[in-house]
């Protein structure tokens, strides 16, 4: 099993709008019915998404067309194809200053 990031073979999928109070264990049940789960990570800081990486992709579609917009424990569950990781950006340290003028060639 890879980083929970390689998402670009269809296998994982994204949770969002799950309800707060949601485990790991509740999300596995909710998904294993589709098959065999490899992982699923739930954020808990900030709380509200979640994902299963399937052995299969198609498992993966499976899941994504049943559970995409149904209500689950009162909140309407948004399932998708995972994207992938968002890039990270720094912060820009100098904090008010202009981050090319430092750059600019004389005149």
């Amino acid at each position: 099993m890879g980083s929970r990031y390689d998402s670009s073979d269809g296998k994982k999928v994204y949770i969002g709008n799950l309800n707060p109070e949601a485990t790991v264990d509740d999300v596995e049940t909710l998904f294993s019915k589709f098959g065999t789960i490899t992982n699923v990570w739930v954020a808990r800081r900030p709380p509200g998404f979640a994902f299963v990486t399937f052995e299969d992709s198609r498992d993966a579609t499976d899941a994504i067309d049943e559970l995409d917009g149904t209500d689950y424990k009162g909140q309407n569950l948004k399932v998708e194809l995972s994207k992938g990781p968002r890039p990270r950006h720094r912060r820009d340290r100098s904090r008010g200053r202009d981050p090319y003028s430092s750059r600019r060639s004389p005149r």
